[in-house]
């Protein structure tokens, strides 16, 4: 039965959710603080954690910076509304697709249940450590913006496969900007430069014209 952390202070959602999820055969942990979720997180092993970024000891993004330090578990957020009232009704409307969120998250989970997390990737141009979040090159340190890194972080953790465009999207930048394509092309053109010997013809950092980039190691 995949295991589900819910983290939300709000206890009429947590009821809903809890309804849900578990009527979809999920079993369901809950924190209502970022320090009950980190110990959970640590404790329970979660297959995903579904966040409200409004908790009450801490900025739901910074919670987020520090499971993503030492865990690669799925993390689904909860969308902002103005009244509890609102977030129940926005889950039931839409639980079907939700749940689907949280059955693709669990599966892309299991399957790689067997392999070591990678948290080091080296190339013969850089080195990558996915923990500590920095990059090295030969002359040294690698400086990345947060928006350059995160998008770097998810092409190196799937080498050699193929990451369509909306899908870099949503994960970088959010579902608002799934058709922002342009995005995508200065924010590679950016990594290039500071990663690739040849940023014109690159090594590491592929285009696959009309679909997507690929990372090759």
């Amino acid at each position: 039965m995949p295991r589900v952390l819910v983290v939300e202070d709000d206890v009429q959602l947590v009821r809903a959710l809890k309804i849900n999820l578990q009527a979809r055969s999920y079993e369901v942990e809950e924190a209502s603080d970022a320090g009950s979720a980190l110990r959970l997180a640590a404790t329970c092993k979660p297959d995903v954690i579904v966040l409200d970024l409004g908790l009450p000891d801490m900025d739901g993004v910074e919670l987020i910076r520090m499971i993503r330090g030492w865990s690669r578990v799925p993390i689904l957020v909860l969308s902002a509304r103005h009244m509890s009232e609102d977030k129940v009704r926005a889950l039931d409307a839409g639980a079907d697709d939700y749940v689907a969120r949280l059955r693709a998250a669990t599966r892309r989970r299991q399957a790689t249940a067997d392999t070591p997390e990678l948290t080091v990737v080296t190339t013969d141009g850089f080195t990558i450590d996915l923990a500590a979040k920095k990059v090295q090159r030969d002359s040294g340190t690698v400086r990345l913006t947060p928006t350059e890194w995160h998008l770097l972080e998810v092409l190196v953790t799937s080498p050699g496969r193929l990451v369509s465009q909306r899908a870099l999207l949503r994960e970088v930048w959010g579902p608002t900007y799934a058709e922002n394509t342009n995005y995508l092309r200065v924010y590679m053109a950016q990594l290039r430069r500071k990663l690739e010997a040849d940023p014109a013809h690159p090594r590491y950092l592929i285009t696959e014209p009309g679909m997507g980039y690929r990372f090759e190691p």
